[in-house]
């Protein structure tokens, strides 16, 4: 059996059985054909060794992050179990082949004030463009939704009178999120301009440029419209989507949220996904003492009066 073939089916395999997203399939065919170059010759898959994997292992480490390489790392364990899974192969060279230890980076989110900045800074009942972005900021911020989640959202799948959103997630899980009134009230201003027979099958975030049937928004389009409107409201560092989904679990822990519920409404698989937000949590209950106790300020008077 050949790469080719073997890759054919594993994509089958991504899409039919483990319902991943198409980024991640993409990603994981990538990874596999990126091992195939490596080996130079056209290696049947199952003469694949644990020492060519170590190489390719090796051969990345120092040029890539340790998180990328552990994720190629996860791509080549994919393929060759679901090769094992299929009697294509008898041994997983990829066994006992350790994932590098990627230091632990914690999420940045953005200050309170500086999340009702950014949406306060876009007008309510604008242009069109105004009104779409402050509902997309809206919901970003307010259901704490990943980017391809928000863009993949049809009209249908707001219920206003409800006040929540069906969402669609990682391994096509869905869930039901509620919807701040805040939220609630700029995706009503949005959608009040589009009610025509038809809409609700309709993406709910479209391009304005409209040529022919509404054009859905994409990744890409929502990052942009994201970083031009945080630049508009003086927010510094940059401001991406995720970011705003780090800001919606930390802002709910902050104000007493249950971990995991919040671990429920972001759709997280593991609650060890969410715990990273008690740490964040804990970190700026530290700067608050720091900038705030008279005892913390106190100390750091009486170090510089000694340097």
């Amino acid at each position: 059996m050949s790469f080719a073939d073997a890759t054919r089916g594993f994509d089958l395999f991504l899409r039919a059985e483990r319902n991943l997203s198409v980024h991640t399939r993409r990603a994981y065919l990538s990874d596999v054909e990126q091992f195939r170059a490596f080996l130079g010759a056209d290696v049947a898959p199952e003469r694949v060794s644990a020492d060519q994997v170590r190489g390719f292992m090796a051969e990345l480490h120092g040029r890539r992050h340790p998180a990328t390489v552990g994720r190629k790392l996860a791509a080549l364990r994919a393929f060759f179990r679901y090769l094992l899974r299929e009697g294509r192969c008898r041994l997983d060279p990829t066994a006992g082949i350790p994932a590098p230890r990627a230091p632990k980076r914690l999420p940045t989110p953005l200050a309170v004030d500086d999340c009702e900045t950014l949406l306060e800074s876009v007008p309510a009942a604008g242009s069109p463009a105004d009104r779409r972005d402050r509902a997309l900021l809206e919901l970003l911020y307010g259901a704490g939704l990943r980017v391809g989640e928000a863009v993949g959202l049809d009209v249908r799948d707001v219920d206003l009178h409800r006040g929540e959103v069906r969402v669609l997630g990682k391994g096509r899980k869905e869930r039901v999120v509620p919807l701040p009134a805040a939220t609630r009230q700029a995706l009503d201003v949005w959608l009040a301009e589009r009610s025509r027979p038809g809409v609700l099958a309709e993406p709910l975030f479209v391009s304005l440029r409209r040529r022919g049937a509404p054009r859905r928004l994409s990744e890409r389009d929502v990052r942009r419209v994201l970083r031009r409107r945080a630049q508009r409201a003086g927010i510094a560092g940059a401001v991406h989507p995720h970011r705003l989904r780090h800001s919606y679990a930390t802002h709910l822990l902050d104000m007493g949220a249950d971990l995991r519920e919040i671990q429920e409404l972001l759709g997280h698989a593991s609650l060890a996904t969410t715990e990273k937000y008690t740490a964040v949590s804990a970190e700026r209950l530290v700067e608050v003492y720091d900038r705030a106790h008279p005892r913390a300020r106190a100390g750091a008077r009486r170090g510089r009066e000694r340097s």
